[in-house]
């Protein structure tokens, strides 16, 4: 067994410190090896609560229901989930609910399965065509302040805002790999 100690990426941080700042209390998640950091920050904090989805659109209801609990909620998923929330994402618009999903894009740069790739291509479409307003992070750099400005966007603005977080920020992936 290895001590090896796997730092993150400083923008990962920056997700969960902003989620942390703005009020999240409750994260809808798929596993995800792109979100892994985010998610064990999450179950370490007391004041928010990380819970598994079966399915992607369970996430859409858990952040509708959040807010009318009076709650904050960000939902965590991979870009071959979107397909799954297509018919969920009619409950945002039509109930006006604030909404904020983080996306780690598949079927990008250097992806190895082709599997990823029809999704990968519709994700962005998929999501403006649900009137889900997207944004892209593809440096580290950006992330802080897209992240904060997508958060403002929802639980000030009232919108629904999807960030789209590119295959080559979080990195080449490998069959098998797990973080």
């Amino acid at each position: 067994m290895s001590n090896t100690v796997i730092t993150a990426p400083a923008w990962q941080d920056d997700i969960f410190n902003v989620l942390k700042r703005g009020g999240i209390k409750q994260v809808p998640y798929v596993p995800d090896a792109g979100h892994a950091h985010v998610i064990r920050r999450i179950h370490a904090d007391p004041d928010m609560r990380g819970v598994v989805m079966t399915t992607e659109e369970e996430g859409v209801a858990m952040a509708c229901g959040a807010w009318l609990g009076g709650q904050r909620a960000a939902m965590l998923m991979q870009s071959s989930g979107v397909g799954n929330c297509v018919n969920m994402f009619s409950l945002i618009e039509n109930c006006r609910f604030p909404f904020l999903a983080l996306i780690t894009m598949r079927g990008e740069w250097a992806e190895f399965n082709p599997w990823q790739g029809p999704m990968g291509r519709a994700t962005q479409q998929s999501m403006e065509m649900m009137g889900i307003t997207v944004l892209r992070v593809s440096k580290p750099e950006e992330v802080l302040e897209t992240v904060s400005a997508g958060l403002d966007a929802a639980f000030e603005g009232g919108e629904a805002i999807a960030i789209l977080l590119s295959q080559s920020l979080i990195g080449r992936k490998k069959w098998g790999e797990t973080k």
